[in-house]
């Protein structure tokens, strides 16, 4: 037989018989050589290819599981060689998974949370503990609260199909604030709540750490609040203080000046539970609801923000909140990385004054990480301190 030269006779001991095979690379053709089948698709194989006990080179195919064995095996390899983290990283990953726990989260998925973290419930009302990072209206981003109540009642109810039962938010809590949220099961149970409240019959009161300790220990702070334009290279809006008196030219007393008509009257009570390592753990009491009161008036009026207040921290600008070397020190965590630090503003106790019954009075256990936080500051509980 005649070769072009891109030929190679080879002699098959199994069939006894002369094989021809074409040494011209894969797709391309040999101008001399005859083609007698159509070139294979991608994917096909001949029966010779797979034929038991021949001499290819080809691998069996992976089967999905093993695949998947695979792919975790050469993860768990990658983690067992990856640097393991510092101190301060694993400080930061916990704190992100404080903030972002129940965000974004199936509608169910709450409902099912929030059914876990009932404190109270009566014919008329029913309180929960809100979690960090949710609001409580409908919000764009996340799931809010009240999205979910419709599948809460229902859960609450026993999960009947024909259920009438309702749930409606009462008084309001922050979406980065935590503790008591009061929800009323009829719409004449929420004008009745909220008509108590405008009496100031309806006692709150909320739990915050400060940076700083506030002088005096206690007292009142009667300073109405208004919304105020910040300007500069970002403009944004704040609430701020609106005080009915400023000091005389002269620097030795005060003087009264003209209020502001979209000024918010806004009175709260504080007192100081116990202080270390420059921050301080405080019972705060309002007794107006405007809006952001209890920041603007730690921040502002006693000059010991909240901690994790990054909005009320700066006046003239957006930046996180700037804390002192040894509050840094005592937290674990750098300053580049204090924008992961959840708000500590947590709603303690709630009071209601019962009509046909003893006053319904509710307190809510602290978030994991307020309680981390007092321990890394050595911050101690009242209750503790008796003991």
């Amino acid at each position: 037989m005649n070769s072009c030269g891109r030929l190679a006779r080879v002699f098959d001991r199994s069939s006894g018989l002369d094989l021809l095979f074409c040494r011209v690379k894969p797709r391309t053709t040999c101008c001399q050589c005859p083609q007698t089948t159509p070139p294979l698709a991608r994917g096909q194989s001949t029966a010779a290819n797979h034929t038991p006990g021949s001499d290819t080179d080809d691998k069996p195919r992976l089967r999905a599981i093993d695949l998947a064995r695979k792919i975790r095996g050469e993860k768990s390899k990658t983690r067992e060689t990856a640097p393991p983290m510092s101190a301060q990283q694993r400080r930061v990953m916990e704190l992100k998974r404080f903030s972002v726990q129940l965000q974004n989260v199936h509608p169910n998925v709450l409902a099912k949370h929030l059914h876990r973290s009932v404190l109270y419930q009566d014919k008329d009302v029913v309180i929960v503990n809100k979690p960090y990072g949710v609001p409580v209206a409908d919000d764009s981003d996340v799931t809010s609260i009240t999205s979910v109540l419709p599948v809460l009642s229902k859960m609450m109810d026993g999960m009947k199909m024909k259920s009438d039962s309702q749930l409606i938010p009462c008084l309001g809590l922050e979406k980065d604030s935590t503790g008591t949220l009061l929800l009323a099961r009829r719409d004449e149970v929420v004008e009745h709540v909220l008509a108590l409240n405008r009496n100031n019959k309806v006692e709150r009161k909320y739990w915050v750490i400060t940076v700083g300790v506030p002088v005096p220990s206690e007292g009142l702070i009667d300073i109405p609040i208004i919304e105020r334009e910040v300007t500069g290279p970002q403009p944004h809006y704040k609430m701020a203080l609106s005080p009915l008196y400023r000091l005389n030219n002269e620097g030795d007393g005060v003087t009264k000046v003209r209020s502001h008509r979209q000024a918010h009257p806004a009175v709260t009570k504080y007192r100081v539970l116990d202080s270390s390592s420059g921050c301080s753990l405080v019972e705060l009491q309002p007794f107006t609801g405007v809006k952001h009161q209890l920041r603007v008036h730690m921040a502002f009026a006693l000059g010991c923000p909240i901690l994790g207040d990054h909005k009320y921290s700066h006046w003239s600008k957006l930046a996180p909140q700037k804390l002192p070397e040894r509050v840094l020190g005592k937290l674990g965590i750098e300053q580049s990385k204090v924008r992961h630090l959840p708000l500590h503003l947590h709603a303690r106790q709630l009071t209601l004054p019962g009509s046909s019954q003893a006053d319904v009075n509710v307190s809510c256990p602290l978030p994991k990480y307020f309680t981390q936080t007092l321990g890394r500051l050595h911050i101690t509980l009242p209750d503790e301190k008796q003991t």
